[in-house]
């Protein structure tokens, strides 16, 4: 059963990149505190899981389904990083080949700041219809491609999954897991090139209004408590 559920859920790439993922988030994480490691890794698993099936439950409920890959970046320069297709840039600021900022970033910031600031999103998603949601809702397949509200409303949900997984690992006892939930509902919440924080932000600005001002109060509430 757990067979045919990995098959209809995930693609084998996205599982391999969702492992690369945990590993590069949980070493950057501990790279100056290497025993903490296996926890790390532990908690980085449940909340890369939690965030992910969320969003595939999500875009079940809307005829579609999503694929979780590494973040990359295809421009260079400060609007090329930010935006993905929201602005145009000059071809010449193109990188030949997409870079995987997702794999990079976490640890040259965690380098960089000796372990104090660690920057926690490596994933991104794609989403496509399925191929009878144009009969099912439409009935015309012009209709059957995936507006900006729907894939917002998708990412809304893993946003939402790791918050409240922050709110049971702090009433059960686990605060560095709790933490890690809401550093990585802040990080993806951000309206920054393909992260989740962006299809939301254009998807609907006053949801993710709503989720970035739950996700500042949890994270001012890990800095006070913690």
């Amino acid at each position: 059963m757990c067979l045919v559920l990995r098959k209809k859920m995930f693609a084998k790439k996205e599982i391999v990149s969702i492992f690369i993922a945990i590993l590069i988030l949980s070493f950057a994480f501990s790279i100056w505190n290497f025993d903490i490691f296996p926890y790390v890794f532990a908690s980085f698993f449940f909340i890369i899981a939690a965030n992910t099936i969320a969003k595939k439950i999500s875009a079940y409920n809307f005829e579609a389904k999503i694929e979780s890959k590494i973040w990359e970046i295809y421009r260079y320069g400060l609007l090329g990083v930010l935006s993905k297709s929201y602005f145009s840039v000059h071809p010449s600021k193109n990188f030949k080949n997409p870079k995987p900022i997702g794999v990079f970033l976490p640890v040259i910031t965690s380098v960089i700041s000796f372990g104090y600031f660690v920057w926690l999103a490596s994933l991104v998603f794609d989403v496509k219809p399925k191929s009878y949601r144009a009969s099912k809702r439409h009935g015309l397949y012009s209709f059957s491609e995936m507006t900006e509200d729907h894939i917002g409303y998708i990412a809304s949900f893993g946003i939402l999954a790791n918050l409240l997984l922050a709110i049971l690992g702090y009433f059960l006892g686990f605060e560095l897991f709790a933490k890690l939930n809401i550093y990585y509902a802040f990080f993806n919440i951000l309206p920054l090139s393909d992260l989740d924080g962006n299809k939301i932000f254009f998807g609907n600005i006053v949801l993710w209004s709503f989720l970035a001002t739950l996700t500042l109060i949890g994270l001012g509430w890990a800095f006070l408590i913690f």
